[in-house]
């Protein structure tokens, strides 16, 4: 699966989370062949958890569905630009590639305000590709927030 084609899927996944009040944010993550292996969007809201973000989520399954916390080999894809906590918990998984739609300024953790995964001091450093179908992306974030004002 491509990197627009795993977006849709996120985007996808993201229209969930306003069922339960969350922000729309989804993520897949896709193992080494491409397939999707994991799928799930924000979730803080309806469980309560601060980390309860999208990647977090997917990241855990993923985990705990092959019994290994080293992901190596696998892309996650999601709408919004991760947030440092999702960022670093993707180089802690050792992950190889983030995928992302729309740029979050004001706490974005991979380009907008820190580069955290392919930061030079960590051990392990992340291919980072931003944008992709970042106005479908965008789109869905501001019809959100649009609609709580």
């Amino acid at each position: 699966m491509n990197g627009a084609t795993a977006m849709r899927t996120a985007i996808d996944e993201a229209r969930g989370a306003p069922e339960h009040g969350d922000v729309p944010v989804g993520a897949v993550l896709l193992d080494a062949d491409g397939s999707v292996v994991a799928r799930n969007h924000n979730r803080r809201e309806l469980l309560g958890d601060a980390t309860a973000h999208a990647e977090m989520l997917v990241l855990s399954e993923r985990s705990r569905a092959l019994g290994e916390w080293r992901l190596v080999g696998h892309t996650l894809v999601v709408t919004l630009e991760p947030c440092p906590m999702c960022a670093m918990a993707a180089v802690w998984s050792r992950i190889d590639r983030i995928i992302y739609g729309a740029a979050d300024l004001r706490a974005g953790g991979a380009w907008s305000l820190f580069n955290i995964p392919q930061d030079e001091r960590l051990n392990h450093h992340i291919e980072l590709e931003a944008g992709v179908l970042e106005n479908e992306c965008t789109d869905l974030l501001t019809s959100f927030f649009d609609e709580r004002r």
